[in-house]
């Protein structure tokens, strides 16, 4: 029973195999997919660095995009994430790239309504010893700077990026953008608890540089006792919600 546990991660739509991998299930990826606007009613989505692939098989539910296509460079991951976009009920739509962002970039011509990513955020300083692991979380696999650079050039003039990084990232990261004419849109700022810092920020942008709409979430009131916000826009997803 552990081991199913461990492996395998279900929804209420669609069910999540981590066995491969070496990144599971976590709440960022789970908060972007739910936070991300879809207002402009995307036709095509983009993930960038998809991992299990459970953003875009969010993305996959709560839209009816006709393209959502997702990258993803290490070997095990990617073959984690056709599984699973192969074994959901929106597998027509779904088509995973096994390629790095760069390579992508260069080889694909098509722009998108809609990109999302949780990107690796840790430096050196957190690296361990599992080499999956560090391609999944560390920026010298993937900068700030290649991220938004590849965006700006991915995305439609009239798309959206969405994006969950570290806190104490956001005015840098946002500070990059504009290099790229994207301009920050709106700002969730969010914190395990009322007594603790805020750990993550979710953020949307587009090339339209539109006044800030600032957010803040917290998750929970006490150890597994959520809040009513959290809880609200995660119901759709997690079964005990």
């Amino acid at each position: 029973m552990s081991k199913s546990i461990k492996t395998l991660f279900r929804f209420k739509e669609f069910n999540i195999h981590q066995n491969k991998t070496a990144m599971k299930i976590g709440t960022d990826g789970v908060l972007l997919g739910a936070w991300t606007s879809i207002k402009n009613h995307p036709n095509s989505i983009l993930d960038i660095g998809t991992g299990t692939g459970v953003i875009a098989l969010q993305l996959a539910q709560r839209t009816d995009a006709e393209v959502i296509d997702a990258i993803e460079i290490e070997d095990n991951a990617f073959e984690q994430a056709v599984e699973n976009f192969e074994q959901s009920q929106w597998n027509n739509r779904l088509f995973c790239y096994h390629a790095s962002l760069s390579e992508f970039v260069n080889e694909i011509e098509e722009k998108y309504d809609l990109i999302i990513s949780n990107p690796p955020f840790y430096t050196d300083n957190y690296k361990s010893n599992n080499n999956e692991r560090n391609i999944a979380r560390c920026t010298d696999s993937l900068s700030f700077k290649e991220l938004l650079e590849s965006v700006s050039i991915l995305l439609n003039k009239k798309g959206v990026f969405s994006v969950i990084i570290p806190f104490k990232e956001k005015d840098n990261f946002i500070k990059i953008a504009t290099n790229y004419k994207l301009y920050i849109n709106k700002i969730c700022d969010v914190k395990g608890n009322v007594n603790t810092d805020f750990k993550r920020s979710l953020l949307e942008f587009s090339f339209s540089d539109n006044s800030t709409i600032l957010q803040e979430l917290i998750i929970e009131i006490e150890r597994h006792i959520y809040t009513k916000e959290y809880s609200a826009l995660l119901k759709d997803f997690y079964l005990k919600m």
